[in-house]
């Protein structure tokens, strides 16, 4: 029977355990809102390259728990990068709310 061994210094894979569990979730019969980001993410490019960056910060301890909470995920790593792959992407409902403004169409009328 062979055993497998890894070299000491061999790369982890391009896609962490974080990333791909979330974009898997998003694959599924019943994606959530944080997986659905993570994979838009990742098609759009936001994960190639190497995690030279770091970023730390403080937070109240209610708002860390309820994102938690309300995402599904459960380690602030994947927090962390489920807010910035969130902020990183355009949304494209507040940019229809925004060049819609004010305006609703000949059609409507209101009843003042």
């Amino acid at each position: 029977m062979a055993t497998k061994t890894t070299a000491p210094n061999a790369r982890k894979p391009a896609t962490s355990t974080v990333e791909a569990k979330l974009t898997h979730k998003a694959a599924s019969a019943d994606p959530t809102g944080a997986s659905v980001a993570m994979r838009e993410a990742r098609r759009a490019g936001l994960f190639v390259g190497e995690k030279t960056h770091c970023a730390s910060f403080r937070a109240p301890k209610v708002l860390v728990e309820t994102a938690q909470h309300e995402s599904g995920v459960t380690k602030q790593t994947e927090l962390g990068l489920l807010a910035l792959a969130t902020l990183a992407q355009p949304d494209p409902t507040a940019k229809f709310l925004a060049e819609t403004l004010g305006t609703l169409g000949a059609a409507r009328q209101l009843n003042c």
